[in-house]
């Protein structure tokens, strides 16, 4: 039985980064992991995905759909996008801010907040305005790590420290403690602290 991950989000927000870092864990963790980036001809604010899928045996990357375990969302509009793939009840990390697409931008679409809203009716959803937490956190740069605590906190078959030294792993030395605590903020939210 494999653990269906799903990370959505538009470029520039360091989804393929987040991605290495999850399947980094599940590795360190004695998993065996598939992964995948979408990343297309997207640039930066187009829509990227990426997918991670470990567990004792684990033959692609790709996702089912309906088979979704949990998708961390960087951006909203993205995550009610990747809602498709989820199983019902399956839990979404939803970042709160918002980068709106150029059909909204342009005035000749309406951002779907309401629908976003409804995401709550199939799923369970921790939001989370990332930055936020980063910059009290102490590190504004670090709003991916606060979220990728909050996915260890709900994720119950890899450890926090394995986690974590994963996450340490992939980031600059002097970046190191200013991420262990954005690591931390998440966690503690991911665990309703």
């Amino acid at each position: 039985m494999s653990k269906n991950i799903l990370i959505m989000g538009v470029g520039g927000q360091g989804l393929v980064l987040a991605t290495e870092i999850v399947a980094n864990a599940a590795m360190l963790a004695g998993l065996q992991v598939k992964t995948n980036d979408v990343i297309g001809l997207s640039q930066r604010g187009g829509m990227v995905w990426g997918s991670i899928r470990y567990g004792e045996v684990v033959h692609s990357a790709n996702v089912p759909i309906g088979k979704g375990d949990v998708l961390l969302g960087m951006e909203p509009l993205e995550a009610l996008r990747g809602s498709r793939l989820l199983k019902e009840g399956a839990t979404i990390i939803l970042n709160t801010e918002e980068v709106y697409p150029s059909p909204v931008i342009q005035e000749q679409a309406q951002y779907p907040r309401e629908e976003i809203a409804a995401l709550k009716d199939k799923f369970k959803v921790i939001e989370v305005n990332a930055k936020e937490e980063a910059k009290a956190a102490g590190n504004i740069k670090t709003a991916n790590t606060v979220q990728l605590g909050i996915l260890a906190a709900v994720l119950d078959d890899i450890k926090k420290e394995t986690f974590l030294e994963a996450v340490v792993s992939f980031v600059p030395e002097k970046a190191v403690e200013a991420n262990k605590k954005a690591f931390e903020r998440g966690y503690q939210i991911g665990k309703g602290k």
